[in-house]
């Protein structure tokens, strides 16, 4: 998909805020958090991974890119404070500092390289490939289309606004619905074990690096194959609009799941939500959620094992 071909609109995202940290151990100390691999930022990579609680639960779907003032973390706004607090008891005699930076640092999002190419800014090869320059971080997101997130100050992305902020977060939400791309927001904290928002399909998810908070649920999950619930892509009439994230939805083989995120689309809403993989036996159900293909296969890769030492 040409996603400047059917007129996506670039720019701040302004339902997605930041975190920042600082210190000599900041590095180690997000090791010890998320559920992917840090030591893959110091190699220039951006990160897709997962903030979850001591039960496997997810707190936050967080996207790490290796600025050059700090790691930053792409987020939703409204999760911005809840996550730095529950980051900060952690801290303990780790020299990192966790900032909500907002006011130094905003995220804006790119459809397709062409814009990044007028701004004279580099366009990252690969999925998470991640570039700097003149203190504009851009980083390809984890799909095969060519879509950008960009790190920088206020004034230095400004430039590259274009529509309305609705139109822009509309644009970047449809386009993650449409890539398979997990979000948790405040209404879906705690709701959902990694697997369940398909992280580990979309490399999200290590399971060679060391331990983190929530890493024996998700590990278990993965190697015993327990994976009973996964995200799936749906398009939804006018009746999205009575939908919420968060909320129940049903598709037409009967099943009923929680919505994580939902876009207006053309002729009506499309949305991914976490339904079970079994076929309801309740059969067919008219008016209901129709499935739409993801880009990704949903089997999971095989899980690897930590080599010996």
């Amino acid at each position: 998909m040409d996603h400047n071909a059917i007129g996506a609109h670039s720019g701040r995202l302004g339902h997605l805020g930041l975190l920042r940290f600082t210190g000599a151990d900041a590095r180690s100390f997000l090791q010890g958090q998320i559920s992917n691999d840090t030591e893959r930022l110091a190699q220039g990579h951006s990160l897709l991974c997962a903030y979850s609680n001591a039960q496997g639960r997810v707190l936050a779907v967080l996207s790490l890119l290796p600025h050059s003032t700090g790691i930053v973390a792409i987020l939703p706004a409204e999760l911005v404070a809840p996550i730095a607090a529950a980051l900060r008891k952690f801290i303990l005699r780790s020299k990192v500092r966790i900032d909500e930076s907002a006011a130094q640092l905003i995220v804006a999002g790119q459809h397709g390289a062409a814009g990044l190419r007028r701004a004279g800014l580099p366009v990252p090869a690969g999925i998470g490939a991640y570039q700097e320059a003149r203190g504009i971080g851009v980083a390809r997101t984890n799909e095969p289309e060519e879509r950008f997130w960009l790190i920088g100050a206020p004034a230095a992305l400004a430039a590259l606004d274009q529509g309305s902020a609705a139109q822009r977060e509309a644009d970047w939400r449809l386009a993650d619905i449409g890539a398979g791309l997990p979000q948790v927001y405040a209404a879906t904290r705690e709701a959902f074990v990694a697997q369940m928002l398909n992280l580990d399909l979309v490399d999200g998810i290590s399971f060679t690096k060391g331990c983190y908070t929530g890493q024996e649920i998700i590990a278990r999950t993965q190697h015993l194959g327990r994976i009973k619930r996964r995200m799936f892509h749906l398009a939804i009439g006018k009746e999205g609009d009575a939908l919420s994230i968060g909320q129940s939805v049903t598709v037409v083989d009967g099943r009923s799941g929680r919505v994580t995120e939902l876009a207006q689309a053309a002729g009506g809403y499309e949305a991914l939500a976490v339904l079970p993989l079994e076929a309801s036996a309740s059969g067919a159900m008219s008016g209901a959620a129709e499935l739409l293909a993801l880009p990704y296969s949903m089997q999971p890769r095989a899980a690897q094992k930590k080599p010996a030492a």
